[in-house]
C-alpha cells in the first residue's frame, strides 16, 4: 500500500495534480523543504503546490521507490527535469532556463496518508544551471 501511495503522489506531481497530491497527505503535514523553514499542515502544502505550479515546470524520471518493512517510511531518488518560469523571490531571475537535478525525497506515513515530506536536492548546482 505505500508504494502505491508513493507511486500515486509522484504520478500527482508529475501530471501537475496538486489536488491529487493533497489528497495523499495528513491535515497535519509536515513539508520539510530543501532550503526554508518546516511548512505544517495541508494548507501550507497547498499554498506551496500552487507557488511550485506557478514558477516552475518539473518532471521527475528515473524514480527508484525504496519502502521499509512495515510500510511507515518511504524514500525515492529521481532526477529533477525543470523549466523555471517565474523569478522565485532571492533566486537568479527567471527566463525559461532548463535544469537537470539529482534529487530525493523521504516519508513517514501512517493511517495510508503520507505525514511527512523532506525533499533535498543541491541548491547550488540548481543556481549555477538556471544562472549559465
Amino acid at each position: 500500500m505505500t508504494r502505491k501511495i508513493i507511486e500515486s503522489y509522484f504520478a500527482a506531481f508529475n501530471a501537475g495534480d496538486g489536488d491529487a497530491m493533497l489528497a495523499l497527505v495528513s491535515d497535519d503535514v509536515e513539508h520539510h523543504v530543501n532550503q526554508g523553514p518546516v511548512r505544517h499542515g495541508r494548507a501550507a502544502f497547498a499554498e506551496f503546490c500552487a507557488h511550485m505550479g506557478v514558477s516552475y515546470r518539473e518532471v521527475l524520471r528515473d524514480m527508484v521507490i525504496f519502502v521499509n518493512d512495515d510500510g511507515t517510511r518511504a524514500a525515492a531518488e529521481f532526477t529533477v527535469h525543470g523549466e523555471y518560469l517565474q523569478t522565485d523571490p532571492g533566486l537568479p531571475e527567471a527566463h525559461g532556463q532548463r535544469y537537470v537535478l539529482p534529487a530525493g525525497s523521504f516519508f513517514a506515513l501512517k493511517d495510508g496518508k503520507i505525514t511527512r515530506v523532506t525533499t533535498h536536492y543541491n541548491l547550488q548546482d540548481w543556481i549555477a544551471q538556471v544562472s549559465e
